[in-house]
């Protein structure tokens, strides 16, 4: 085991996160010593079904849409440094992501850069669609009808070491649990074994506070008189300290605005956790209900105690199948009357939708009144007595199976200009196609993952 400080800083928390932010943690991690690491996570469920259809219509295409515009600012200099990339931006195609990114250094004019690519989560490489399809949904829900778009499983992080182990400055993954973008650069470094479960689960708890980015450093924590943030226009993205024995420490990039305190590791540390007990994933089940929390400095937080169990025995996978057509239109009314005009706009679009000849199902809200809160039946706003007169937008939804019915009751908010009341504006319509997921546990025999070094070549 080593007696090295691995720093791991993220550049990303999900795909459409700032393009820039990796700038700072990059000229952050090139004056530390020891080993660095940037980690990028670019990859919901959905994000990864949208790749997949990319990569259909395009089979050049199917990594991150925003690979290269938050990888470029970085990675000439990440390079120089000696800061090794991990990011799942390879999405439905790492294999191309990884091409896309050889092209950026022969073009920024940066030598020798090597690429690796991880593999093995594409479930319809090794399972037929019947087979996928016999696996019975989690949490009691039916498998969705529809086309198979998709099936990924969640890799763990001993591909992503081993890619380091190539002697890869840039490792692309597509699916994998977003702990393992930081779990891997710490398996390599500091030499553990996948049988140590306590310190695999410091290395997955790491991996977890780093995933959402900004989330960490006040970035959603931010809530104006309560939790007050500072220079919240420059949020620092964070960046781990990790040792051998499994210590933790949070901060963020240097010059940066925002705050690492105990109360925003703990916000991170919960998130999306439904039994902190009990956290699975393909390479340990977590449990952090002893892990301590201390403030050490400014913008420092070490965090210890954090206890592994056996990794479970399967894979959680996700299946995703074309689910329709969504369309919708919104539209404002302002002033004296704009509430009951805008009823009247909801009340013209229900006959309208109605004499197309369709069952579709409709969900209108009145932004303004209580929408986030209210069903499709609209219960809680007809219960209460709104203002008359204000600022209200009228939102229509609806979902089907036929882009052209979509598009045609999408458009019937856009008639109100003129047929419909007085005064409406700011009509915002369009429809786009729908992807419905399914999560199934696969048996990890049955999945292989592997990592390989793309060669420029492959350019």
């Amino acid at each position: 085991m080593s007696g090295k400080t691995v720093h791991i800083g993220c550049g990303a928390g999900f795909a459409g996160d700032r393009w820039d932010a990796a700038v700072p943690v990059v000229a952050t991690l090139a004056t530390r010593e020891g080993p660095r690491y940037l980690m990028y996570e670019t990859l919901a469920e959905r994000t990864l079904a949208l790749a997949q259809q990319a990569k259909i219509e395009d089979p050049s295409k199917g990594y991150s849409p925003y690979l290269e515009r938050i990888l470029r600012p970085v990675l000439a200099k990440a390079k120089a440094a000696r800061i090794k990339v991990v990011s799942n931006f390879g999405a439905a195609n790492p294999g191309a992501g990884a091409k896309r990114i050889l092209e950026m250094a022969r073009e920024e004019g940066i030598d020798g850069l090597k690429v690796a690519v991880v593999e093995g989560d594409d479930l319809t490489a090794v399972m037929s669609e019947g087979d996928i399809r016999g696996h019975k949904a989690v949490e009691g829900l039916e498998m969705p009808e529809g086309k198979l778009v998709a099936a990924n499983v969640y890799l763990g992080a001993q591909a992503i070491a081993d890619a380091l182990a190539m002697g890869a400055d840039v490792v692309v993954v597509g699916r994998c649990a977003d702990p393992a973008l930081a779990l891997g650069p710490l398996i390599h470094e500091h030499g553990w074994s996948l049988e140590d479960l306590d310190r695999i689960a410091a290395g997955t708890m790491c991996g977890h506070l780093l995933e959402c980015g900004a989330q960490v450093t006040g970035g959603y924590f931010a809530d104006p008189g309560y939790k007050d943030v500072p220079d919240f226009g420059h949020v620092g993205f964070p960046i781990a300290e990790v040792e051998a024995d499994g210590t933790v420490t949070i901060t963020k990039a240097d010059k940066t605005g925002g705050l690492v305190s105990h109360r925003t590791v703990k916000e991170q540390l919960l998130y999306e956790m439904h039994d902190p007990a009990n956290y699975l994933t393909p390479d340990v089940v977590l449990d952090i209900t002893g892990v301590a929390i201390e403030e050490v400095g400014p913008d420092r937080v070490k965090i210890t105690g954090a206890k592994g169990k056996q990794r479970p025995p399967t894979l959680k996978a996700t299946v995703s199948f074309e689910g329709g057509w969504m369309g919708e239109g919104e539209i404002t009314y302002a002033g004296p009357n704009a509430r009951r005009r805008a009823e009247l706009a909801i009340e013209a679009l229900q006959t309208r939708v109605r004499d197309l000849g369709t069952n579709w199902p409709l969900r209108f809200d009145l932004i303004g009144t209580v929408s986030t809160f209210d069903g499709d039946g609209g219960d809680l706003r007809s219960a209460a007595d709104w203002d008359t007169d204000g600022e209200y937008r009228v939102r229509m939804a609806t979902k089907g199976p036929d882009r052209q019915m979509a598009q045609w009751i999408a458009d019937e908010v856009l008639s109100l200009y003129c047929s419909g009341p007085a005064g409406g504006g700011g009509v915002r319509h369009r429809i786009v196609p729908q992807i419905t997921t399914a999560s199934i546990l696969v048996d990890r025999a049955k999945v292989s993952a592997s990592a390989r070094l793309v060669e420029e070549t492959a350019r």
